[in-house]
């Protein structure tokens, strides 16, 4: 299968409000070396709406330089407005990207025809294979099942990034579109059992601080190994909770300035999260043996 496993969806490090490219060269290779399945520059985890369109093509291209065909990279092409996505599409392509993460329109709350519209017009201009993204929790509006089944028809319209949570989703869609389409969670907690229910892996948030209990948890699924799934499921759920007490990515920088990844600083109007939300996070660090 063309995308499957543990999949990280990169933070975007900053430095005085500026990206911090050294940083994010590291967090590639440290990813890349314990063993994450692909990366995902630019999606809501890289902090994407409050990037200038320059800061977003230079992270995709630095992502697909540094990887340098390590790794498959899926770059995050999204935006509420349908000619800027076409620009990022374009871009993507050009640089070299293995596939697009397309999210749906936010803010504009577009119709499912709306929706249908908007990827045709992306479908038109990308060389690459499009993952849709769907994420109501972000951008108000959830693609219907009908109308994901409608864009599998194309052939560059691959699979879903689902950060439902609805567990039932992978199975429907199975008997809907088919086997082939890839299913990745977006949400952590549910991810082990979205893999039950049908799924291939996961673009992941807590896979920045922890690519290798990850990376062992999705081997250990497609090798049978149940029992050892759920043990690293267990010992990460602390983690998988704390990151999301306060708005991500404000926790996972918080996570990542303490295993010396990078800073904390995150882009306004995401701030520092509270003294109550760092001693979780340190807490659950330290549950999972990363700290």
């Amino acid at each position: 299968m063309l995308f499957h496993g543990s999949y990280t969806a990169l933070l975007t490090p900053f430095k005085d409000n500026k990206v911090d490219f050294d940083s994010y060269r590291k967090l590639i290779d440290f990813q890349i070396e314990n063993g994450t399945n692909g990366l995902v520059p630019v999606g809501t985890t890289g902090e994407s709406p409050t990037l200038s369109h320059n800061e977003h093509k230079k992270l995709v291209e630095v992502c697909i330089e540094q990887s340098n065909g390590r790794v498959p990279v899926i770059a995050g092409a999204g935006s509420n407005s349908t000619n800027e996505a076409v620009d990022f599409v374009r871009h993507a392509c050009s640089a070299g990207a293995d596939g697009l993460l397309v999210v749906t329109p936010y803010y504009n709350k577009p119709t499912q025809s709306g929706l249908i519209a908007h990827y045709n017009e992306l479908i038109k201009n990308s060389s690459k294979p499009i993952i849709i993204y769907d994420i109501p929790g972000r951008s108000v509006i959830r693609m219907n099942d009908s109308t994901m089944a409608k864009l599998a028809e194309n052939d560059l319209i691959v699979g879903v990034k689902d950060a439902t949570a609805d567990l039932a989703r992978p199975t429907r869609l199975q008997n809907l579109i088919s086997e082939d389409f890839i299913q990745l969670s977006g949400e952590d907690g549910t991810a082990l059992a979205y893999l039950a229910a049908g799924g291939h892996g996961c673009i992941s948030v807590t896979s920045n601080i922890a690519p290798k209990l990850l990376s062992r948890m999705h081997n250990a699924w497609k090798q049978g190994d149940i029992s050892t799934a759920q043990e690293i499921n267990k010992k990460l759920m602390p983690l998988h909770d704390a990151l999301f007490y306060e708005t991500s990515p404000g926790p996972l920088k918080y996570a990542a300035s303490l295993l010396g990844l990078c800073s904390s600083e995150a882009r306004l109007p995401i701030v520092e999260i509270e003294e109550v939300s760092k001693s979780n996070v340190k807490d659950a660090l330290e549950k999972a043996g990363l700290l």
